[in-house]
This record gives structure tokens, sequence and C-alpha cells, in this order.
């Protein structure tokens, strides 16, 4: 049985002894069992600027539309497969860290306007078409595709 996002921030609170809601920095990594789906309960993290769910068992990005301050999304090591589910923070994403997933398309990556760096190694793109959807972001300043 799969952790839930509720449970892990629940964890989290009890770690760290404060409301998930009041904190800037969010790390769900490593979760055991693994967290298998994003979903609204992350909508609770108002103030969060990075928000880290790297290593688990998650297929698709959800659940983060209404976090207005989010700066960083770390979602590396897990199962994503396209980067559909970003628009709600395309105007404020400035790092995604997306390596170590099943991602064959860019298709999405536009509406990340804000976006600096993204590091998108060990994924599954094959067609170096897909970079060219990259061209219309002129403030990314650190890209990584290796391992392609």
């Amino acid at each position: 049985m799969a952790t839930s996002i509720k449970e892990a921030l629940r964890r989290w609170e009890e770690k760290y002894g404060m409301s998930a809601s009041e904190a800037t920095e969010v790390q769900l990594c490593f979760q055991w069992p693994p967290i298998e789906k994003m979903d609204n309960s992350l909508a609770a993290l108002v103030k969060c600027e990075k928000l880290s769910l790297s290593t688990n068992m998650i297929e698709k990005i959800t659940g983060i539309s209404s976090l207005k301050n989010l700066r960083i999304l770390s979602v590396g090591r897990n199962y994503i497969k396209n980067l559909s589910g970003l628009e709600g923070v395309g105007d404020t994403l400035e790092e995604l860290w997306i390596s170590y997933n099943l991602i064959e398309k860019l298709k999405g990556v536009g509406v990340l306007k804000k976006l600096k760096v993204l590091y998108m190694s060990n994924n599954l793109v094959k067609d170096w078409t897909e970079f060219s959807k990259l061209q219309d972001m002129p403030n990314l300043e650190d890209l990584v595709f290796v391992g392609l």
C-alpha cells in the first residue's frame, strides 16, 4: 500500500514540529511505502517555495496548481511520463528537477515562462526535435540532459 500525500505531510509535520502550510521548503522524498500519487492535499502548502518529492513512485504531476509561491519542484527518480500538470505554476516555477523518470517528449515545457533550471537527465527522450521546444524559453540558464 502506498503512502498518501496527506500521510506524508502528517509525518513531515510530526518530524519538524510545525505546520506544513507555514513551511517554505517541504521534503517528502523517499517515503516508505513510496508515494504513488500527487493530489490536492498539496494545496495546503501555501507558502512552499521548494517542494521535493524525489525517489517515490509518482506517475504524473498533479495537485500543485494552487501553489503560487512554488519556485523549485524536485521530482527526480519517479515514474513520471510527461510534463503535463505544470500549467498552474507556469508563472512562478524557476527550477524543475525531473531526472531519472520516463519522459519521452517535452510537450508542456513551454508553459514554464520563468524556468531558469531544467535538470532532466536519464529520461527517455529519443527525438532531437523535442529540444526545439526549449527555444521559446528565454530565461533558461542551466540545462542537463545527459543519459537520454
